[in-house]
């Protein structure tokens, strides 16, 4: 009897120490998501205009340009000088529209992104405290060089059930 009831102490302690790992995959998750396909059909939405207007403003550009060439010889030195200036300016406009639009696309990717990304991980939060895990990875972040499938449970399936993806 004292024999069994020192093995059970010497084993408490081993069970107090299991701790439970869990990793996960965003890669799989993410493409997967309504959120994300939506995301992606408003960016291209968003990026078409864009191009469109830039089209605009260099077809704009380029008439006046082609304009500027024929009138160039018998134009006053003032009017011409007023003219390239007119070209100038319209070429500088171009320019900084075409950074302000990739700025604003870059902006809302990094916001739609950043929306999904906080849903995805509120869902990993709400599996790990359910299923008492003390550490769960991204296994397609890059940054873990080694990830025992063995020692972990994989919730990417999990995870995918709760975003509603099959």
């Amino acid at each position: 009897m004292k024999k069994i009831l020192i093995a059970i102490l010497m084993m408490a302690p081993l069970s107090l120490c299991a701790q439970k790992f869990a990793h996960f995959n965003t890669a799989d998750i993410i493409p997967n998501m309504k959120e994300y396909t939506t995301a992606m059909e408003e960016m291209q939405t968003m990026q078409k205009q864009y191009e469109d207007d830039m089209k605009l403003m260099q077809d704009e550009l380029q008439k006046k340009s082609e304009e500027y060439q024929k009138e160039q010889a018998n134009l006053l030195d003032n009017v011409r000088q007023r003219r390239e200036q007119e070209l100038n300016d319209l070429y500088t406009r171009l320019q900084q529209s075409y950074q302000d639009n990739q700025a604003a696309l870059q902006k809302a990717q990094a916001e739609k992104m950043s929306a999904i990304s906080e849903k995805v991980m509120a869902v990993v939060k709400k599996i790990g405290e359910a299923g008492g895990y003390v550490y769960i990875v991204d296994t397609s972040a890059g940054v873990i060089p080694y990830v025992s499938t063995t020692l972990s449970t994989d919730i990417t399936n999990e995870v995918k059930k709760e975003l509603g993806i099959q």
